[in-house]
């Protein structure tokens, strides 16, 4: 039997993702691996940061966008088309948490995944990475760059036109002009 979703009854859904009715589990993103993480498992993760959210657990929300972003989409995609690639839902949530509600520090988690990040689709991953990580600087200004890891590993922070650049070589026909859609989002939450 299903269960009916616990949230939080303060917490709005996220206008930017597909609505859920009960939990999304760690099973039923198992499941939807059988498309090879298409359009099914796309949905899914989208459907599980809803879920995270609307639970209280922003920064788990954000590491199912990264399992969104990783999904292995052409672009041509229906579901794109309905649901854009989450660059909107990641700011959304950044801006909406509450002060009580854990996020960490999303700059560093994106700047890690950015540098870090392996096959499959490594360039076009790690493009997206430091897409949300401009978003996160841009919400969270005070909030600090790894800067051990910036001198350790000679990091360079991409500037904002780095970024395009990169999702307009890895990115699907089209991912630069999401991502500028989401900035505007950005700039009319801030």
């Amino acid at each position: 039997m299903a269960r009916i979703l616990q949230h939080e009854p303060h917490l709005k859904p996220c206008p930017y993702l597909p609505g859920v009715e009960a939990p999304v589990s760690a099973a039923a993103m198992r499941e939807v691996r059988d498309d090879n993480y298409g359009s099914r498992f796309y949905e899914q993760a989208l459907k599980g940061g809803q879920s995270l959210w609307l639970q209280g657990l922003p920064a788990q929300a954000l590491l199912m966008f990264n399992r969104a972003f990783g999904a292995d989409l052409n672009g041509d995609e229906p579901i794109l088309d309905q649901w854009p690639l989450p660059y909107a839902a990641s700011a959304w949530v950044m801006k909406h948490r509450e002060e009580d509600q854990f996020i960490g520090n999303p700059r560093r988690h994106f700047q890690h995944l950015a540098t870090r990040m392996v096959e499959p689709r490594k360039a076009r991953r790690s493009a997206r990475a430091w897409a949300c990580w401009l978003m996160a600087c841009q919400i969270f200004p005070d909030y600090p760059a790894d800067e051990k890891q910036i001198a350790e590993e000679g990091v360079v922070e991409p500037s904002r036109e780095e970024v395009f650049a990169l999702l307009e070589k890895h990115g699907l026909a089209g991912e630069p002009e999401v991502l500028r859609i989401a900035e505007e989002l950005v700039n009319r939450l801030l």
